[in-house]
């Protein structure tokens, strides 16, 4: 059994703070929970066109307690109405995830979030993407919060998982490459190449461990060895992905032993665990994120 308990309860980043009534307000089911995390979340880039000057910013926000904020400074309306985008928080995928699983934790029901890549946006291409999964008494359900739109030709509400599957975890991508599988088609979008393949996908690996433990950080939050200027060879990433990818699928596979080892190296391994944090914003600007005191520093 995983540590259900710690799913259950709040990260420092899903922790609503003074703004926890309006999730005990949330009806818990996913298909509800799809829906408020739509009517509170609107993709940057993918409806970009119904922002406004700068509402883009939005993107930076990582606490839930400040997408929160905002929200009920555009509007005051329950999130279980729809918004104009110009009410809504401009994110993505991380954000809808977050908003969900922090929906669930206030409800004391286990949630976490998985980062890796959907096959169902753009035919050919496997988009970084952020999903969530809940705890339903016997198993990990995992599903889209983003996907509040019923026409998909699968089941939003329950994925399938493992390679192949509509997302598939970094860890499994991962290991998919080291044996001969050709990444080039999973990345952040086609018209970025340096933004797509195996060194892209063998960060996610460190990311997908980071949120698994619980630190559900920005998409474009880079640390320890997942910094663009990191002097290690790159056979050492590769090994070091190789673990962890390795230990993070036989978790999900129900080992005990590879779950304990990875809340013990995300802990004690500076090259994997969050600290020294620096954003690198889709909207240009980078900073230095101090995690404990909540700021970001933009240079």
């Amino acid at each position: 059994m995983p540590n259900l308990d710690a799913y259950a309860m709040h990260s420092p980043f899903s922790d609503p703070g003074p703004y926890a009534g309006l999730l005990d307000a949330l009806a818990t089911d996913t298909g509800s929970i799809q829906q408020a995390a739509c009517n509170a979340v609107i993709h940057y880039r993918g409806a970009a066109d119904a922002l406004y000057a700068g509402q883009d910013a939005d993107i930076d926000l990582r606490w839930l307690s400040e997408i929160l904020r905002v929200t009920q400074e555009r509007s005051p309306a329950p999130l279980t109405q729809p918004r104009a985008p110009h009410e809504q928080v401009a994110g993505c995928c991380r954000d809808h995830t977050l908003f969900a699983v922090a929906v669930l934790r206030q409800h004391g029901i286990p949630a976490r979030s998985r980062v890796g890549f959907a096959a169902y946006f753009r035919p050919g291409f496997h988009h970084d993407h952020v999903v969530a999964e809940r705890w339903d008494g016997t198993r990990w359900v995992r599903f889209d919060p983003e996907l509040a739109d019923t026409d998909w030709p699968f089941d939003t509400h329950d994925l399938d998982t493992g390679l192949g599957a509509p997302f598939e975890t970094a860890a499994e991508v991962w290991l998919a490459h080291r044996s001969g599988v050709d990444v080039s088609s999973y990345g952040v979008d086609p018209s970025l190449p340096f933004l797509t393949g195996p060194g892209f996908v063998r960060g996610y690996v460190v990311g997908e461990l980071a949120h698994r433990q619980r630190d559900e950080l920005l998409l474009w939050d880079v640390w320890g060895d997942t910094l663009p200027d990191n002097p290690r060879p790159a056979e050492e990433l590769d090994a070091l992905a190789d673990e962890v990818a390795t230990l993070l699928v036989a978790a999900d596979a129900g080992d005990q032993a590879a779950e304990r080892e990875l809340e013990d190296r995300y802990a004690t391994d500076p090259r994997l665990h969050a600290s020294d944090v620096v954003t690198l914003s889709p909207v240009g600007r980078v900073g230095d994120t101090d995690l404990s005191a909540r700021v970001t520093r933009w240079r």
